[in-house]
């Protein structure tokens, strides 16, 4: 029982993850078309910082620990099941891109953005590719 609200939790906490994840570039998007200074970017600043503080890194710091409990509690065959080694590959470039995500967060709070909405708009792409390679890599356990 216990196993079962583990994978409940850690699949609501990828839930919260990636809808940061996919929500901070398209604020981007938007932070990048406005004036610099102006009370728009200011708003752009504080639902940026809010979204990452209170949303996404919680939910990816939840996500990891509940998904390390999954992977330690016998339910992978660490020598046999290579799905879950990329599934891992692909759960390290997310994390490695919310990290990217951290730093555009700083830059534009600081007001140091160096990108424009185009960026952002072709950046919004990578956690919806990731996500599509990890739910296949879960559920068809192709090797």
């Amino acid at each position: 029982m216990l196993l079962s609200y583990t994978k409940a939790f850690h699949v609501i906490a990828i839930i919260a993850w990636m809808a940061g994840l996919l929500y901070l570039p398209r604020l981007f998007v938007y932070h990048a078309d406005s004036a610099k200074g102006s009370e728009q970017s200011e708003t752009f600043k504080m639902m940026e910082k809010r979204l990452l503080r209170f949303i996404t890194t919680p939910a990816m710091i939840v996500s990891w620990i509940l998904g390390l409990i999954l992977a330690f509690s016998g339910l992978i065959d660490w020598s046999a099941d290579g799905w879950f080694h990329a599934k891992l590959a692909l759960v390290i470039l997310l994390s490695a891109f919310h990290g990217m995500l951290t730093k555009w967060t700083k830059d534009f709070a600081q007001d140091r953005n160096t990108h424009d909405a185009r960026f952002y708009r072709m950046v919004n792409e990578v956690p919806t590719l990731l996500m599509i390679g990890i739910v296949i890599l879960v559920i068809v356990r192709p090797f």
